[in-house]
């Protein structure tokens, strides 16, 4: 009966159409008078033992030559009067934003022939280059691997386009790049390809504007479109509309009234005729229900005495419930043939049980395309054997090989990755070398660069852990000196000598109660400063662009600025205050200033005014992320200013450090109620003050966990290349790290993100940006975990089951080992008690929105597509310096405690630093914060200088070996680097002990829950 995606057949026949697949053939018509169309498309899927049969629909001429869509509600018979001169024909009728959504090998191998004959119709257009790579596929499906002679012949015997000899030399170039790709695979990357096509999915309905402007409207995933001729002109995203009507010839969409809109409320259409218009209000009405609604809209109760308007209403299950069903798996899997394939020996997608229901080739569901022809054949190519790769990871497990040499780079997906050896360098070398046209690293020393640009580190994307001077292109042997080396903190200006010390400590106050005080000081002055990279930097920048919505902008700086005023003030009197204390004015009536209780209990109390402004950082952040999603400018804008040097740390970091500041002064004011006696002159105020400041954190402290998360999601969104709806309600980040995953090709290192509903594992893509694609994902509903190193004879092995697929992993130690079993068992217990978001969801797109004149993300221009660019690219230029690859080339994780911990343990102040070989010491402002050491010359710099990032590091107190015999020295070392740093008290040297050693040995989940109980807010 039926034509599957490719091929059609007049009602009833029983016989297929040459060269359509097994089970196309046409189902035995319903034989009752009044069965409803339902019935013949439930026969056609049954028949063709399709069970994603709902992205389908039969399609048939009227009385009138117009092509309608069958009802599934109304009789067969009242539809299709004449059926024995009807052609029917089963087609693609919903295409969903992510091809990774269909989870039958069946459906996207039907996809795929939709997507042929779209583009032998002339319906699916595109440039020759696209043209050419997805025919490649075709071909390549067909016949499997490239051979010369037999695709000419193919070639001239197939014609899959109009003037299709023009091609053929293109063709044949990319199909030789195929090698070894099953026609599953072929199918996968066919509509890879195809769903970023502006045309993807695209039927025209012509139409008049109200000017009588020509113009066509389409339907979407994502909403209505509007074109002139192939070109789109607008966009109306589901979100934005709130009512679809018709009358007579009349196209009718309702917006939802939007202050920052030039479009009227509501916006008019003519079209040919009241049944052209009435079939495409129709269209947009499923396709509405099918991808904005949870389940099937009931039916309206029937009107007593008459009824008004039409009473057409979707039937059938939405995308949800299919997914859903398909995840519950209550269907039976089929085995089926493909007509067109002439390849017979087809390699298992499934080649061990418990990856049955692993239909999706497992590898990143972006494509990305070269800039030219030859470097899109070569990435075709490098997908291809990825597939490859990945298909063969669960299988022929015979003795791995487990030995390999430290020297030795890794080997990921056929790229050498090098262990990163240099942790300090200079951002315009590392930039350099991640240029494409220039990937060999610098070996050259730094020690006589005479420009401070040498010096300077970008935050290059706004990382979790910015400005890391890491170089994931640098090999071992590729030594370079530190940038701290160079003439400008060498100058022997900054050299502070050992005798000056001495003297210059001698004149200030020794007491711990000062060297608090003074701490509240130090870092105060770099909370301000990072208050005004809001206020002052990023002010400045938004006031010269016109990129943000006015209610933004407002909403930002009115109430960040207050903060920025009031905190000016505070600092100033701080500073006062230490002068009185230290004795250098006033010094006949220091004794009564020897105190800061009453300064901060003043300053504390003023600041709970504050608390309207602090309410709203919540709002801030999630307003400007759904900014940056919805405008393509403000989310050009806010890239490139994270780039600049003084936005050392991600921006979205920055709107949260008003938060972590209360926090910082609670710690403050517990330490002087700690050290002073009850009789103290300070005591009561301080204790006064701590009470004041633990009931502001009480008030707040819900709101920032919260936040903590959200901003946590949406930078590792930035890290991960082939998921794009990584932040969803109800997902929470638990820990990321380096595993072994175990292969039949040995241990291949593998990134894991785990979640409380999911865990992703990931390598690092060969992308521009460095960001990880996705391999594949493991719900963690019903997934059991266990030690099976005895099984597998691999130190520190696990083995994860899932209900659908199980891999086997390795740590780098025994502790690594610990904290992913402690982690994904809690994570599990979480999962198995609550009906959290589910895992499907991971690879779907949510619909673009969007503003009507920007372009969507899931649906770029042909510019875009050949411009090897894709959206995930086009928001991070380069992603090679965040916590993230700083794990990756540690072998090391983090947990989101790990980064809790981290905001309370910020830390500012001079340090006097020396290299293992070098005589001197040099004095340097120095930042703590994100795991991560920031250098300056001094606390005046808008900017680091250089940067150090301590995952990874051991923290010890230098032995009598190494000849320091100075008070207060620590020694941080990492392989062969390392540093030497000096306190200048007993105060000051523990607490940068006790921050940094939170960054280099981080704690188990049982001791960091302690540790946040200890600091109960």
């Amino acid at each position: 009966m039926a034509r599957t995606s490719g091929g059609q057949a007049r009602l009833p026949l029983h016989q297929p159409q040459r060269g359509e697949p097994a089970g196309a053939r046409a189902a035995p018509a319903p034989r009752t008078q009044r069965a409803p169309g339902k019935v013949l498309h439930d026969a056609v899927c049954n028949h063709l033992n399709l069970v994603e049969g709902d992205y389908f629909g039969l399609e048939f001429p009227d009385h009138k030559k117009m092509m309608v869509w069958l009802d599934l509600l109304k009789p067969v018979m009242k539809q299709i009067r004449r059926p024995k001169h009807v052609v029917v024909k089963f087609v693609v009728k919903f295409f969903p934003p992510d091809h990774a959504q269909l989870q039958e090998e069946l459906t996207r191998y039907l996809f795929a022939l939709q997507v042929k004959q779209d583009l032998a119709q002339g319906r699916l257009t595109c440039n020759d280059t696209s043209t050419a790579l997805l025919i490649s596929h075709i071909v390549q499906s067909e016949i499997g691997d490239f051979d010369e002679t037999i695709d000419r012949e193919h070639l001239a015997k197939n014609k899959y386009i109009p003037q299709q000899e023009a091609l053929e030399d293109k063709i044949m170039e990319f199909h030789r790049n195929h090698m070894g790709q099953t026609p599953a695979e072929s199918d996968f990357q066919l509509l890879e390809i195809a769903r970023r096509l502006e045309m993807y999915g695209i039927r025209l309905h012509p139409a008049k504007d109200r000017e009588g402007t020509k113009i066509n409207l389409a339907v979407a995933n994502t909403g209505i479109l509007v074109f002139q001729g192939h070109t789109k002109i607008n966009a109306f995203n589901w979100a934005k509309v709130r009512k679809l009507s018709f009358k007579r010839k009349r196209f009718l969409i309702k917006l939802r009234p939007d202050v920052n809109s030039s479009f009227q409320d509501t916006l008019e259409f003519l079209m040919a005729s009241r049944d052209f218009c009435k079939s495409f209000w129709k269209i947009c009405v499923e396709h509405h229900a099918f991808f904005r609604l949870f389940e099937e809209p009931k039916p309206k109760p029937k009107p007593v005495i008459f009824s008004r308007g039409s009473s057409f209403r979707f039937s059938g299950r939405t995308q949800k419930q299919v997914l859903d069903y398909v995840k519950e798996g209550g269907h039976k899997k089929v085995q089926f043939e493909r007509k067109h394939s002439k390849i017979h020996s087809i390699r298992s997608l499934t080649a061990q049980p418990a990856e049955q229901h692993s239909e999706v080739p497992k590898q990143s569901s972006s494509f990305a395309f070269g800039d030219d022809s030859d470097a899109t054949a070569v990435q075709s190519c490098q997908q291809g054997k990825e597939l490859k790769a990945s298909t063969e990871d669960t299988g022929q497990r015979r003795s791995p090989s487990l030995k390999k040499s430290p020297k030795e780079g890794r080997k990921v997906d056929g790229a050498v990755v090098s262990t990163v050896e240099e942790e300090e360098e200079p951002a315009k070398d590392r930039m350099q070398q991640n240029r494409p046209q220039s990937q060999q690293p610098s070996t050259g020393s730094l020690t006589g660069s005479p420009h401070l640009s040498e010096l300077s580190i970008n935050s290059q994307g706004g990382p979790s852990v910015a400005n890391m001077s890491l170089s994931p292109n640098l090999s071992p042997d590729a030594k370079q000196s530190s940038p701290l080396i160079s003439p400008l903190l060498n100058d022997p200006s900054c050299i502070r000598t050992d005798d000056e010390e001495e003297v210059k400590r001698k004149r200030f106050p020794t007491e711990k109660a000062y060297f608090v005080a003074k701490e509240v000081a130090t870092t105060e002055r770099t909370y301000l400063k990072d208050l005004e990279v809001i206020t002052l930097w990023f002010q400045s920048a938004v006031s010269k662009e016109d990129c943000m919505p006015e209610t933004l902008k407002n909403l930002i700086f009115s109430n960040f600025e207050p903060l920025h005023k009031f905190h000016t003030g505070f600092l100033k009197e701080i500073e006062q205050r230490l002068v009185l204390w230290e004795g250098r004015s006033n010094a006949h009536i220091k004794g009564d200033y020897q105190r800061i209780g009453d300064v901060m209990l003043k300053n504390i109390r003023s600041m709970k005014q504050l608390t309207v402004h602090l309410r709203k950082h919540d709002e801030i952040l999630v307003e400007l992320e759904n900014g940056i999603k919805n405008l393509r400018k403000l989310e050009t804008f806010c890239r490139d200013f994270e780039l600049q040097k003084v936005c050392y740390l991600p921006l979205n970091t920055f709107l949260l450090r008003p938060l972590h500041r209360l926090m910082h002064y609670k710690q403050i004011m517990e330490r002087f109620c700690k050290h002073y006696p009850p009789n103290h002159v300070d005591f009561r105020d301080s204790r006064a003050a701590l009470a004041e400041i633990s009931e502001m954190v009480a008030q707040l402290h819900g709101n920032m966990i919260k936040m903590e998360n959200f901003q946590k999601l949406h930078e590792l969104k930035k890290d991960l290349i082939g998921i794009d709806n990584l932040v969803i309600p109800g997902r929470e980040f638990i820990r990321l790290g380096s595993l072994s995953k175990l292969s039949g090709k040995g241990l291949q290192q593998r990134m894991f993100f785990l979640f409380n509903d999911i865990l992703l594992y990931t390598s690092r893509g060969l992308t521009a940006s460095n960001q990880f694609k996705v391999h594949g994902h493991l719900p963690l509903y019903g997934m059991t975990i266990e030690e099976s190193e005895e099984e597998w004879g691999v130190p520190h092995c696990l083995t994860l089951r899932g209900q659908h697929q199980s891999i086997i992993v390795a740590a780098s130690t025994r502790a690594e080992m610990d904290k992913w079993t402690e982690d994904i068992q809690m994570a599990i217990d979480l999962a198995e008690k609550s009906s959290g978001p589910a895992p499907e969801l991971l690879a779907s797109s949510p619909p673009d929105n969007k503003s009507p004149d920007e372009t969507p993300v899931d649906q770029e221009s042909e510019d875009d597509l050949s411009a090897s660019r894709t959206s995930l690219e086009r928001q991070s230029p380069h992603r090679g310096n965040t916590t993230v690859h700083v794990c990756w080339h540690r072998n090391t994780s983090v947990s989101m405690i790990d980064f809790s911990i981290a905001v309370e343990n910020q830390l500012s102040g001079n340090l006097l630093r020396k290299f293992k070989n070098s005589n001197g010491w040099q004095k340097l402002w120095v930042v703590f914060t994100n795991f991560c050491m920031f250098f300056y010359k001094s606390h005046q710099d808008n900017h680091p200088l250089a940067s150090l990032p301590l995952l990874g590091y051991s923290l010890t107190i230098p032995s009598e070996s190494e000849n320091i015999h100075k008070d207060y020295v620590f020694k941080l070392h990492f392989k062969s680097h390392v540093y030497y740093f000096r306190a200048e008290s007993e105060y000051t040297f523990e607490r940068w002990m006790e921050v940094i050693r939170s960054a280099t040995s981080s704690a188990s989940r049982t001791r960091a829950l302690s540790h946040k109980e200890s600091h109960a807010y």
